[in-house]
């Protein structure tokens, strides 16, 4: 049986896109709240009367308070992203695996997300970016649809990467960056693949593709770390809507490496 949701409160919400929003839930009793969130983990977050859905962390925070980035896409998502600061909502976990970024610890990290998946990756690129002395050239390369969909703009400027690409598939007026597929991005990155560990989210064809291509070159597919968030109804593995192969999603990832994923993401309709 899944434990209840614990009651938290929304103390802070920033719009980031027309249809994205960053919430800080804190415990709505002091002490009681979720244990500590590693990056890439999730929590089932809950809107009292619609239902709950699976957010990762959108970034770690001290006294228990969480951040989450949502994004308005159903009936959940929704109310989520409609919330108001004082308003109250459920949360469960933590649950899932997370990116281990201490397994890169000496060698090149590079990370590539496509649109929200910028979300569950922004506190990695935070940890990487405050110990830089612990792993080689960093490269955060980010893809959106427009520049306007692109997540935490300002902040991302001002991450001290050797790298930092950005590029959208429509731009807009006065857009001078780069266009199409954040993949494009990848001959222009700093790092030598043999030594290098990769962490990647975003729409599923995204990460197939990118993750190809960087085996291509010469990363070592158990050194590729995927996210892969989808269908999770009940984050403990026994209801079954986020199998995939022999993998249930809510248990055995969120977070799997390449080597796992490959097979499992080249099968169609899986």
């Amino acid at each position: 049986m899944s434990p209840p949701p614990v009651p938290y409160t929304v103390v802070d919400r920033v719009r980031e896109t027309a249809d994205t929003a960053t919430l800080r839930i804190a415990p709505a009793r002091r002490r009681h709240g979720l244990g500590p969130f590693a990056p890439g983990r999730f929590a089932m977050v809950y809107a009292f009367g619609v239902g709950e859905i699976p957010l990762s962390v959108s970034a770690v925070e001290p006294d228990g308070v969480l951040a989450h980035t949502v994004r308005s896409v159903g009936a959940v998502s929704d109310a989520l992203y409609r919330a108001r600061v004082g308003d109250t909502v459920g949360a469960r976990g933590p649950f899932g695996t997370g990116w281990e970024l201490e397994r890169a610890a000496g060698r090149d990290v590079l990370v590539v997300a496509g649109g929200i998946g910028l979300a569950p990756l922004r506190p990695l690129v935070r940890a990487a970016v405050d110990a830089p002395d612990a792993y080689g050239r960093l490269n955060v390369l980010i893809g959106a649809r427009t520049p306007e969909d692109l997540l935490y703009p300002a902040e991302s400027q001002m991450w001290s990467t050797t790298s930092t690409g950005v590029t959208v598939d429509h731009p807009g007026p006065g857009w001078r960056g780069e266009t199409g597929l954040v993949t494009r991005l990848l001959d222009a990155a700093r790092y030598d693949p043999p030594q290098t560990t990769a962490f990647i989210c975003g729409p599923e064809p995204m990460i197939r593709a990118t993750a190809r291509d960087l085996a291509h070159r010469g990363v070592p597919a158990d050194r590729i770390r995927v996210s892969l968030e989808r269908n999770m109804r009940c984050a403990t593995g026994h209801c079954g809507h986020c199998q995939l192969g022999p993998v249930l999603l809510c248990r055995d990832g969120p977070v799997i490496g390449f080597d796992r994923a490959e097979r499992l993401m080249s099968v169609r309709e899986l």
